[in-house]
């Protein structure tokens, strides 16, 4: 049997290192000049499933697609990836990279400034309603007992920057797309700000401000965040995927999940993401059967 190539392993871990970095670099921190009541402790929350149902940058794609940035093709690709991570409840990792990559994709040839403007209208249209009142409410628990807040996510750190101030925290972490000249390339500052990713960035911060990581907390949805979950001395996993929540339970940690039922839960994302795909591939699906009629 020939043995699996792992030559690829230290080019990707150099690349999640840089994404990490970039992602610390970039990530907004408001009121920096004012010391916060707890300045040594913080909360780093993953977005998707944890904070929003779904996955943000399939919000931001769909909402891109109504506006023109690309086909029914694009977000049909999309829309399944979607359903698979919403039913399943398992980031698949080549699925992430597939969807977050061709979303980041599609807004090459934009500006930074143009993408900032619509998404303040997507995350009205699609995302605010989707936000877990429970999570949101630990968010603020944290904000009210004087401590900073940050989003850490897959998402472009500019979406990710909009839903922070959004939902009135200190900032974000996300993936940083190349621009020249305020204009996307189309490519990634590193990698995707994703799995091991997320622990650089959020040591990067901790460094940057002074945090004390044992003094921290950390909330996601899903095992590909344990790197990130392992760091603080308050991890919590929030509608846990099964590796997560066996992970949790084995080491004593904090769990909530704020789905109404699994079945019931399932069948309404199915529903759900059913009707993603129907408004934009109606045509299509139409133009395929008239193809096969007699």
């Amino acid at each position: 049997m020939t043995p699996p190539d792992r030559s690829h392993r230290p080019n990707l871990q150099r690349r999640s290192r840089l994404a990490g970095e970039a992602a610390a670099a970039a990530a907004e921190v408001e009121n920096a000049l004012a010391l916060p009541a707890d300045a040594t402790s913080a909360a780093f929350f993953d977005v998707d499933n944890t904070v929003m149902q779904g996955a943000s940058i399939f919000h931001l794609a769909r909402g891109l697609y109504r506006r023109k940035f690309f086909t029914t093709r694009d977000i049909m690709g999309a829309a399944w990836k979607q359903a698979y991570f919403r039913v399943a409840g398992v980031e698949d990792p080549e699925h992430v990279a597939e969807a977050r990559n061709s979303a980041l994709a599609f807004i090459a040839g934009h500006t930074v400034t143009e993408l900032e403007e619509l998404g303040e209208e997507i995350f009205d249209e699609a995302m605010a309603h989707r936000i877990w009142p429970g999570s949101r409410a630990l968010a603020q628990m944290h904000l009210d007992q004087g401590q900073r807040v940050w989003l850490v996510t897959a998402a472009p750190i500019e979406i990710a920057s909009l839903i922070a101030r959004r939902l009135g925290l200190t900032g974000a972490l996300g993936t940083v797309a190349e621009h020249v000249e305020g204009v996307y390339t189309g490519r990634l500052v590193g990698e995707m700000l994703h799995g091991p990713a997320k622990a650089v960035a959020v040591h990067a911060l901790a460094q940057r401000e002074g945090l004390d990581l044992a003094a921290c907390s950390a909330y996601s949805d899903s095992a590909n965040d344990l790197p990130m979950l392992s760091l603080v001395g308050d991890p919590c996993a929030i509608n846990p995927d099964a590796r997560l929540r066996a992970h949790a339970r084995e080491h004593g940690w904090r769990v909530h999940d704020y789905r109404t039922g699994r079945k019931a839960a399932r069948v309404g994302l199915i529903a759900g993401s059913a009707t993603v795909g129907a408004a934009v591939a109606g045509s299509v699906v139409r133009h395929q059967v008239r193809r096969h009629l007699p």
